[in-house]
């Protein structure tokens, strides 16, 4: 064999085995690329699950914090219908006038005279515009005199200071006992669903 068959020889394996390695090398780089294009539809699918999952959640705070301030507005709106009443209320019994003004005036004096002993020194509070009135029903009760002018909307407040007994009977704390006793009551009368 000659010398150029031996170089012939070495180069056609050189270029066999250099042949084998660039397939090889391609089938590997095909391999890689393969497995990147999965990890990378992988990592796609993985984010585009995250941000639907965060736009599910943003839609859920969102859609709660709409739910908590249209339910803040209601129960607003409602303590405004309950203070408008309570106000009415309040005017409708600035305004009592006549006997029924007087009845309910002389029930209260009539329910606090009953936490006095029989000798006590009485003195009787109440609106100002009520002083006529009070001092009417006042003559008949010994040892009971008017004693000024309250802020209040009607009623009594009664005390003695040698019992140190005090009975607040106004108008004002009979509302508020009222109110609070009938509160759901009236709420639920108010605002049915």
């Amino acid at each position: 064999m000659s010398l150029e068959h031996v170089v012939d020889d070495i180069k056609d394996e050189a270029r066999a085995r250099a042949e084998e390695i660039r397939a090889d090398a391609e089938e590997e780089a095909e391999a890689i690329i393969a497995e990147a294009e999965a990890d990378a539809e992988a990592i796609k699918d993985e984010r585009a699950a995250e941000v639907e999952s965060q736009i599910d959640q943003e839609r859920e705070q969102a859609l709660s914090s709409a739910n908590l301030k249209a339910k803040q507005q209601r129960l607003e709106a409602r303590r405004d219908v309950l203070a408008d009443v309570r106000e009415e209320v309040e005017v409708a019994l600035v305004e009592l006038s006549g006997d029924r003004r007087e009845s309910l005036t002389e029930a209260l004096i009539a329910n606090a005279a009953t936490e006095f002993d029989d000798d006590a020194t009485v003195t009787v509070y109440g609106r100002g515009d009520d002083q006529e009135l009070i001092e009417g029903i006042l003559t008949d009760y010994d040892g009971f005199s008017f004693g000024g002018e309250r802020d209040c909307l009607g009623g009594v407040i009664v005390e003695s200071d040698t019992s140190r007994v005090r009975v607040n009977n106004t108008f004002d704390s009979v509302l508020d006992t009222v109110w609070d006793e009938n509160l759901k009551e009236l709420s639920e009368h108010l605002f049915e669903q």
